[in-house]
């Protein structure tokens, strides 16, 4: 008489950034077998990062497949071009750079004064980029969560010629599937974390140990109080006739445009106390921290109707 053993194994269930995860890099994937000429969107923000770190676990332990491509405004701190090229350093990828201010030179971008945002002026030198690369995907670091408009947008979001957004062109994506190939003249931009909310981001990059520029933690620096918002004062930011500064710990939810990036009073200086702090907020991440979203005609969909990210 024989006896037959069988072996079981248990395995834990996913977790809801398991999920998340496996999602994303899916959905990476995806694009690169379906794209010739993909590139990731990089600036050095949290969002990017956790994005950057996707795309490396999805191709391990093959370099990525695609460059990093980050527009630069100009306007940028310091510190998070300093972590950009860290980052582009230690993954081994190629980092190729766009700059807002050669459109300004060539009179492409005329400023209506030398202080102005440049925030909105990124689709001339993105546009630029994608033509002479000939990059037919972008990936992006967008989620549905930051703005009204960014939940109109698909996962794989078509642009033609200009760059320019039309939301009824759009194509369906049933069932998670995904047609990537673009028509001639159009290219795709495509979010791998849409689906994920700040606080999602959050936690991975509390589970997944990234590193982030300091910006994004519990620091002192003066501010102005203009409105609801927090204005950073710098050389790009002077204080306004009978504006008076303050001397606040404040931190960055997101961080870009020095111009239009604005930090949020508050004391998390780790990521532990920052998803304790993210979990008690009411206020979207761009409704508190972008001077330059706070009118209808400075709205997301229409800037990405012209061509934004």
């Amino acid at each position: 008489m024989t006896t037959m053993l069988t072996m079981t194994t248990t395995t834990a269930p996913l977790t809801h950034l398991d999920l998340l995860e496996g999602e994303a890099i899916h959905i990476l994937r995806e694009a690169v077998a379906q794209c010739a000429r993909p590139a990731l969107l990089f600036s050095g923000g949290k969002d990017s990062a956790v994005l950057l770190h996707l795309a490396v676990k999805a191709f391990a332990p093959s370099p990525l497949p695609f460059p990093l491509l980050h527009i630069d405004t100009g306007h940028n701190y310091d510190s998070v071009i300093a972590f950009r090229n860290q980052r582009a350093r230690e993954t081994g990828a190629q980092l190729l750079v766009g700059h807002v201010e050669d459109a300004i030179r060539d009179g492409r971008v005329v400023l209506q004064h030398p202080l102005e945002s440049r925030n909105r002026h990124q689709s001339v030198a993105l546009m630029d980029a994608i033509r002479s690369h000939r990059f037919d995907a972008l990936f992006g670091g967008a989620r549905r969560d930051e703005e009204k408009a960014r939940a109109k947008e698909r996962v794989f979001s078509f642009r033609n010629e200009q760059g320019s957004w039309d939301p009824r062109g759009q194509r369906p994506e049933l069932w998670s599937l995904y047609h990537a190939r673009p028509l001639p003249g159009e290219h795709v931009r495509v979010f791998p974390i849409s689906n994920w909310t700040e606080l999602d981001v959050w936690r991975y990059i509390a589970r997944e140990g990234l590193e982030l520029p300091s910006l994004y933690f519990a620091h002192e620096r003066e501010v102005i109080r203009r409105g609801a918002l927090l204005a950073p004062v710098t050389d790009l930011t002077p204080p306004a006739a009978g504006e008076r500064p303050e001397r606040m710990s404040v931190r960055f939810r997101t961080v870009g445009d020095i111009t239009c990036t604005a930090p949020v009073a508050s004391t998390a200086s780790t990521v532990e106390e920052i998803v304790i702090e993210t979990l008690a907020t009411a206020v979207s991440e761009r409704g508190a921290t972008r001077l330059d979203d706070q009118t209808s005609e400075a709205s997301m969909e229409l800037r990405k109707k012209e061509g934004y990210f």
